[in-house]
């Protein structure tokens, strides 16, 4: 399959996915999007451990990694495609320093910057991979799956809980949808939610905290 790229409004590229027929990012801006809904909104520190739940290009974990140093980054992903994309995709100046030493993580599925920042990619479908994971080390998650229309078993009560386990205590969660019934997942998962940022559209974004 060929990867579809589409220009986002702040000059980044998205991708195209012919099989949930959705982008992986908003089209007011993908790196827009990384930045305000997800690195920003949580508060990023150094030496951080981070799930990015559904990595795809990259732009979460990456955004992360600008101004921060001795991150560890576990990415899960399914797509090899997406992430052979990465190597030839065009980064915006905002981005493109951080982005370069990542270009070709397919090739090994684990880089660490000059500043220390490791990414590891674990390759597979996330609802089983996450079981790979111990519980108890992270500290932030990006949680990025298609809309619960297309991926309705990527938001369910039991996915929720299965990450809530993985995190620490004070440990938060990022994602752009607002759902009613997602929210409901969040909280009968053990979360506490509330709104996040406003990006790209009327509706917030959600931050899920383990208390």
């Amino acid at each position: 399959m060929i990867v579809k790229l589409i220009k986002t409004k702040d000059g980044s590229y998205t991708a195209f996915s012919e099989d949930t027929g959705e982008h992986y990012h908003t089209i007011s801006g993908a790196i827009e999007e990384a930045f305000e809904k997800h690195v920003n909104a949580l508060g990023i520190e150094n030496g951080m451990h981070i799930l990015d739940f559904c990595f795809g290009l990259g732009y979460n974990s990456i955004a992360a990694c600008k101004g921060h140093t001795n991150l560890q980054i576990i990415g899960l992903e399914n797509d090899m495609k997406i992430l052979e994309a990465m190597k030839d995709i065009e980064i915006p100046d905002v981005l493109k320093t951080e982005f370069a030493p990542f270009r070709n993580i397919v090739e090994s599925l684990d880089v660490t910057d000059s500043n220390n920042n490791r990414i590891q990619i674990l390759l597979g479908d996330a609802l089983q991979t996450i079981d790979e994971l111990p519980d108890g080390i992270f500290d932030r998650v990006f949680f990025d799956p298609f809309s619960p229309k297309k991926q309705p078993e990527m938001w369910s009560e039991e996915i929720f809980q299965k990450i809530h386990n993985k995190m620490k205590i004070g440990a938060k969660l990022s994602t752009y949808s607002c759902a009613k019934q997602i929210r409901k997942n969040m909280i009968s998962a053990g979360f506490k939610v509330i709104d996040g940022p406003v990006v790209g559209r009327r509706s917030p974004a959600t931050i899920a905290m383990k208390e």
